[in-house]
């Protein structure tokens, strides 16, 4: 990490953010920040779901698209994750921007985003991993590489020219958040952490700011 990163860091922590009452605006400021500063995928998040026992599901996924209506990924619907959100229809993020030293935490509803908002992002994918959605039948057993490869080899002769169209199985999810966490790192861990929430996604945000 660069002396410039951990100034500036230093400096951003001198309680700007506290006095912030839109939380989507400092999320996208945050971002831009994670954006220059990040080495790898500022858009990484942690997604956690619940499984029909109640069991807790965690992984990292990649934020396509954020906005006042929420935060967009998008992932194979028979996945396990697919399925879980499909189920319960709440989830969680966790952005954890290391090099500024910034945590924010999402929870809230999930829905599924329109066909016409999949496909246009269907659209900008690599052609392999147009390939990939259709060829991995994704968190169910694999009984070898060489299948996954052979089904990869089928498909790419499949749509060897033109188009590839998006498999209905495949689409995406905003998560329309009822509470947002801002953390950032201070001294001797008295870390400053300002909590947004709301009832519902009509309502107005409250703000708290919490014990570190």
């Amino acid at each position: 990490m660069s002396d410039k990163i951990q100034n500036d860091s230093a400096t951003l922590t001198s309680g700007d953010f506290t006095e912030s009452s839109e939380p989507f605006r400092l999320f996208a400021d945050w971002l831009s920040d994670a954006s220059d500063a990040e080495l790898n995928d500022p858009t990484a998040m942690a997604l956690a779901t619940v499984d029909e026992d109640g069991l807790p599901n965690i992984r990292m996924v990649l934020l396509k698209d954020a906005d006042e209506t929420g935060f967009v990924f998008y992932t194979n619907y028979e996945s396990a994750k697919g399925q879980e959100l499909l189920s319960s229809g709440k989830a969680a993020l966790c952005f954890h921007w290391k090099s500024l030293r910034r945590q924010v935490r999402v929870r809230g509803l999930v829905s599924s985003v329109t066909n016409e908002e999949a496909d246009t992002y269907y659209d900008t994918r690599p052609r392999g991993s147009r390939i990939g959605a259709w060829a991995s039948k994704q968190s169910r057993p694999l009984e070898s590489r060489f299948a996954l490869e052979k089904a990869v080899a089928e498909y790419t002769a499949r749509y060897a020219v033109g188009s590839i169209p998006r498999p209905e199985h495949w689409s995406g999810f905003r998560l329309t958040p009822l509470e947002i966490e801002f953390w950032h790192d201070r001294k001797f861990r008295l870390h400053d952490r300002v909590m947004f929430k709301r009832a519902s996604a009509s309502e107005s945000w409250s703000k708290t700011r919490l014990y570190p």
